[in-house]
């Protein structure tokens, strides 16, 4: 066997075998579920985890973004008429929140942490001071103590007025940003605080909030199933709320927002329990899109998360009491806040009712700015991209014995909105691409194998095909060179017939060669004369 033949037969055998196991582990996906469990068991709430301590203290700097609407009407507003709001902000926090006495439980099956916020200011990302920067809003300790009242009597309501005209508190009022946001000395609360203690005289949206935390929790790790990695077990010792109306509204349902389980699809439902909104809500995928060069699905929250009841009965529950809905896009969260009548809604109440919009001059919802979703890297369910944005109302309506409001028409007011946002920082997202590389070579090493099988059978056919040409080329050679033997040997011979007559001479003159005689076959002669 020759050493072409031999080349030929090896390249044939590897191509095989690198065809054979290389489909096999395709089919098999056998090199896909390795790096699958192995991140499966790799992304869990455990001590030995990479993420274990980005989840006790998330690198990625996240941000506060506060806008106010300033009211630029009180008086038409008060007298009947439309109210108008102009935006101002943002006025920019650096949120800080690391996640404190954290313990294992049930085996390390289930984590124990409080997330306590603090909250630092960033003038360079803010539109001006907000100690100086001043802002005509609502008046919501008012608001509060008038829709307190409403189930006492008119007299109690008239004497109570009277009162709070007497200390100069109107619907409206006139504050700096920093003080309605942080707080201030507020008079109807000193008053309340004097008759029950237990009732704090200071108001604020944002008051005892900076380095506090939102609750107990307890999650789980997801050593027992991936699925639950980093789902809620418990929130201050509760597996369900009792706010709401129904056992589906009252359910804590999904993770805290910071983290969600490996290998993620498009077709899920992601949840989210939102201590501040009271209750948990769930994300549809949106579109992919990419961030920092790593690929991410966008949830974010359906139409039907805030839809009426009439048009989505799931949300029933959340009328409180039964049966007193909202429209759609809007919230009544006054069970979880002291019976306030506050209510929530996306920024300029986006996805809500138009009549929500319209009651308000100055109102622009777009998606583009007020839309809340989050950018999640499949494989990992690492949220590589974030934003929360959320809208504080307080619902103004006409209450007898208070004069201020007897002509005002039941609006739904915008107070301020929040736009919390978070961004994976250039070092995080630099190892989220190695990451990301590693398992996408070792997920398609079968396929390398099965192209490498490919690319040596092209190289066995060009093999195969010039070694059908060599053994031609050898044959036509071979050929040629015995038919051009056989023409040239024809050119130098004749034939000779049997001479029948005798010799005429026993002598041959010495100019003529000898001969031996006649010849019977092939014999050089010369030629003989016609």
């Amino acid at each position: 066997m020759t050493r072409r033949s031999c080349a030929i037969y090896a390249t044939g055998i590897v191509c095989a075998h690198l065809l054979i196991v290389g489909i096999a582990l395709v089919v098999g996906q056998v090199f896909q579920t390795m790096i699958h469990s192995r991140l499966k068991k790799e992304i869990t709430l455990t001590e030995k985890s990479q993420v274990f301590e980005s989840w006790k203290n998330p690198p990625p700097p996240v941000y506060m973004e506060y806008y106010f609407f300033n009211v630029t009407n009180p008086e038409d507003f008060l007298a009947g008429g439309k109210a108008a709001v102009q935006q101002i902000g943002p006025y920019t926090y650096r949120e800080y929140r690391p996640r404190e006495n954290v313990t294992f439980l049930e085996n390390g099956t289930k984590i124990y942490a409080v997330n306590p916020k603090s909250f630092v200011f960033v003038p360079e990302k803010s539109a001006g001071d907000p100690t100086v920067d001043l802002i005509r809003t609502v008046n919501i300790p008012f608001v509060a103590v008038m829709s307190e009242l409403n189930s006492y009597s008119f007299f109690l309501r008239t004497i109570v007025s009277m009162y709070m005209n007497s200390l100069g508190v109107k619907l409206f009022m006139t504050r700096t940003v920093h003080e309605v946001l942080w707080g201030f000395k507020d008079p109807v609360l000193t008053k309340i605080h004097s008759m029950k203690p237990e009732v704090d005289e200071y108001f604020g949206l944002m008051w005892k909030k900076n380095g506090t935390h939102e609750g107990e929790f307890v999650f789980h790790t997801g050593e027992e199933n991936y699925l639950d990695y980093g789902k809620i077990d418990t929130w201050n010792g509760l597996r369900e709320m009792s706010w709401w109306s129904s056992n589906q509204s009252n359910m804590i349902n999904g993770t805290d927002g910071a983290v969600f389980h490996p290998l993620i699809n498009r077709n899920e439902l992601l949840y989210i329990f939102a201590a501040d909104l009271c209750r948990s809500i769930h994300l549809a995928y949106v579109e992919d899109v990419e961030v920092k060069g790593i690929q991410a699905y966008r949830f974010a929250p359906p139409d039907d998360v805030l839809m009426s009841p009439k048009d989505n009965p799931s949300n029933e529950g959340f009328c409180v009491p039964a049966g007193e809905c909202l429209g759609t896009g809007v919230l009544k969260v006054s069970v979880c806040r002291e019976g306030a009548p506050i209510v929530v809604s996306f920024p300029h109440f986006y996805q809500a009712d138009p009549m929500y919009i319209n009651a308000v001059d100055g109102l622009n919802p777009n998606k583009e700015e007020h839309e809340t979703y989050l950018d999640l890297q499949p494989t990992t369910g690492v949220p590589i991209r974030a934003c929360k944005r959320a809208q504080l109302n307080i619902i103004l309506k006409r209450i007898q014995g208070f004069p201020e409001t007897k002509h005002i028409k039941e609006t739904i007011f915008p107070i301020m909105f929040v736009n919390e946002t978070a961004t994976i920082d250039d070092n995080s997202a630099a190892q989220m691409r190695t990451l990301l590389l590693i398992v996408t070579l070792v997920s398609n090493f079968p396929l390398l194998i099965v192209g490498l099988g490919i690319i040596l059978l092209l190289v066995l056919v060009v093999l195969f095909c010039r070694n059908r040409q060599k053994k031609n080329e050898v044959k036509r050679i071979d050929f040629t060179e015995a038919f051009h033997s056989f023409t040239t040997a024809k050119d130098e011979t004749a034939y000779t017939q049997v001479s029948d007559k005798p010799d005429e001479s026993s002598e041959t003159p010495a100019s003529q060669p000898m001969r031996n005689g006649s010849y019977i076959a092939m014999s050089p002669v010369e030629a003989q004369k016609c």
